[in-house]
């Protein structure tokens, strides 16, 4: 009921990202499923705060999802019954009466930084332009922080090599800058004119051209990524946020100001970035038991 017409609130309203849309669709087509199949309702109109409830329950212990699975989902139909409710299509949202599983406490995935100097120093790279792409891709998803999908959406104009800094266009269309290292600078000028000679003349904006000289997919840089950190990392995540874990972590052991982080990342609030504190408390933790003579007693 009114799927379309919330998507299109969604893209049009919200600003909301490609990858946003996929999981919401995706989240109440299950829903839908569900109800239809599972509990005999016609209309998503029919379904109260039980149905919900039971579709959670049926996630964890049917398809074995986890509660923070369950929670974005649940996320995706309090925003879809609330849009409903503005619309005058129901007179009541269910989700009110639906309360979200706890999720425990789970920090942050990153690499340690001599993982990162291996990642740039050991670890082979293709010859030409391919070997100089994935080398850049992994070098600003590391140095700048920034997401998997801002990085596909970069064009060679967001680059400002006079005020060293990058245009890096966010989560909900919001644009942030980033910093860019005078060690980056050279090496972003030196990949351009890599690219240039691999594509003369070509009118693609795109940072990060594929083979066809069409831009990077989302998934080019997510497999790209997963290649080169399995050379370094055996950690089950090694994906393109596994580097921008590893910026912020890093950042914050180097006692960098919170705020500063938040900013560079793009956060909306601080409660997201506190979470890079935790990583160093418990790399203080592992210091003092090392270091400290009573450090390993019990």
């Amino acid at each position: 009921m009114q799927q379309e017409s919330f998507i299109n609130y969604l893209q049009h309203e919200k600003r909301s990202s490609v990858h946003t849309l996929t999981a919401y669709k995706n989240d109440l087509k299950q829903f839908f499923d569900y109800i239809e199949n599972q509990c005999g309702l016609a209309s998503v109109t029919e379904a109260g705060h039980s149905h919900i409830r039971s579709w959670g329950v049926y996630l964890l212990t049917e398809k074995k999802a986890s509660t923070r699975t369950v929670n974005r989902k649940f996320s995706t139909l309090k925003s879809y019954y609330n849009f409903l409710l503005r619309r005058e299509y129901i007179d009541k949202n269910p989700m009110l009466k639906v309360t979200a599983p706890k999720v425990g406490k789970r920090l942050p995935v990153y690499l340690k930084e001599d993982s990162i100097k291996r990642l740039f120093s050991d670890v082979e790279f293709e010859e030409g332009y391919p070997g100089a792409r994935n080398r850049m891709i992994l070098d600003l998803l590391y140095s700048t922080g920034m997401r998997r999908s801002e990085l596909t959406s970069l064009e060679t104009k967001d680059i400002n090599f006079h005020e060293n800094q990058i245009k890096v266009l966010g989560k909900g269309s919001k644009e942030r800058i980033i910093p860019v290292s005078f060690d980056l600078r050279k090496r972003l000028q030196e990949y351009l004119l890599l690219r240039t000679d691999e594509y003369p003349g070509t009118a693609e904006q795109a940072l990060f051209l594929s083979k066809k000289g069409k831009p990077i997919s989302g998934g080019f840089v997510y497999n790209t990524v997963k290649r080169y950190l399995s050379k370094v990392s055996t950690a089950d995540q090694r994906s393109p946020h596994v580097l921008r874990h590893s910026f912020a972590t890093h950042l914050s052991n180097r006692g960098a100001d919170l705020n500063a982080v938040k900013e560079l990342l793009g956060h909306s609030n601080l409660a997201a970035t506190q979470i890079y504190t935790h990583n160093s408390i418990e790399r203080l933790k592992e210091v003092y038991k090392q270091a400290h003579p009573k450090g390993g007693e019990e």
